[in-house]
This record gives C-alpha cells, structure tokens and sequence, in this order.
C-alpha cells in the first residue's frame, strides 16, 4: 500500500537550530563559510536555470551527501499480541513482524532531504485469534539522530487473513518524507527514519528481553525459541 508521510512542516522549526556539524569541527570563520557556501549554491541553480535542466526528475539528481539512517526500532520490531497477557505460543491471537526496509533518498544543494520507503511486513494469526481480520497500527519516525523525534506518524494496515492461512506478507511505499535542513552544510547523516509497530509496554518489554515464537505459534511448542 502507498502512504505518503508530509513531515515538512513539523520539522521546519525544530530543524533550523541542528548544527552543521562541519561548521562544528572548523576553526575558520562559519559565517563566511556558510555565506560562501550559499554563494554558490545560488550560483549553480542560476547555471542549470539558463541552461534549463532544472526540471530534471528527482531520479536523475545526485545527492549533495549520504542518506539519513533508515531502520526498524528494535523494541517495535515486532508485535505479539497474548491472550489475557500470558506469554505462552498457545495463548497467542495475533503477531507481526518487518521482515525489511529498503529506502533511497535524494537532495542536492540547500534542499530538503527527500526520502522514500519500502516496508515488507509479515503478519501472523495465533490459535488465540477471534475471526480472520485484524487491523495492525505501525509508525514511522524522523529524529535528530540519537537525540529526538522531530516528528512522528501513524498508520493502519487491515489485514484478512484467507481461509485457512495464519499468515500474510503486506509491502508498504512510504514516500513524501520531506526534512529540510538547518544549512547546505546539514547531512542526511544527521537524521534516522524509523519504523515499528504501535506496541504496548509489555510487548516492548517482551522484544527487548530478545523473546521470540514462530508465526504459527501453538502447533507444535509452548516453548519460545531464544
């Protein structure tokens, strides 16, 4: 399914005090670097403009510098869901898991960081589950690198499971994750993008202790595999 994540405005004010960190490690004057910087950025863009590629597709450009880390949060990785709250396969109704993430990104100059996603997730039906529909929460996350969310966003995934089958594999396309930038000098690498499921405490609690059971959970254990 195709979302669209607009995180541009509820960036915008946070983004403007990340510090550039080249400016950060030089001892020149980071004003006259920063003006010098921006100089010729306004110089390149009136160079494509005369020569008139500027509506070059976003594609064809090449990055001004290495894409924001894009992962799944470990404690949301995954969702197990236990009937009555009882950590056991054979009181399991519903789980997940993302299986993987591929993202690219593009910007070039003083533009905003551009950056789509591909989510594969794989959903589970336990022996504890009621009827063969269930609705997964999922969030994906922008934050100053191991510092703060800058903003977040939630989605549903309606999942029903065919007759028979306990579990489905569902691709989500996440695109229109806009983050702009403090200065032309500010990285991708200053910014991760994150995704989970929408999970309580005690299920977090359950994929930190590094807990795990099999998709078709209750069949043949009530052991959970380390």
């Amino acid at each position: 399914m195709r979302r669209h994540l607009l995180l541009a405005t509820a960036l915008m004010a946070t983004l403007t005090a990340v510090p550039a960190m080249s400016y950060a490690q030089s001892r020149r004057d980071p004003e006259a670097d920063q003006r010098k910087q921006q100089e010729e950025a306004a110089k390149k863009r009136k160079q494509r403009e005369e020569w008139g590629d500027n509506q070059a597709p976003l594609q064809a450009l090449r990055n001004a510098g290495p894409c924001p880390f894009v992962k799944s949060l470990y404690d949301a990785a995954r969702y197990v869901e236990f009937k009555e709250g009882r950590e056991a396969s054979a009181n399991v109704a519903w789980s997940g898991e993302v299986q993987g993430i591929s993202a690219g990104c593009q910007y070039k100059d003083d533009q905003p960081i551009q950056v789509t996603m591909e989510v594969l997730f794989e959903m589970g039906k336990g022996p504890q589950a009621e009827g063969r529909t269930k609705t997964y929460r999922y969030w994906v996350a922008v934050t100053d690198r191991n510092r703060e969310v800058l903003a977040k966003q939630i989605f549903e995934i309606p999942v029903t499971f065919p007759e028979g089958e306990d579990r489905v594999y569902v691709t989500e396309n996440i695109g229109n994750i806009t983050i702009p930038r403090a200065s032309i000098a500010t990285s991708g690498s200053n910014f991760e993008v994150l995704v989970g499921f929408d999970v309580t405490p005690q299920m977090a609690a359950f994929n930190r202790e590094g807990k795990r059971f099999r998709l078709n959970v209750g069949q043949a254990s009530n052991t959970p595999n380390p």
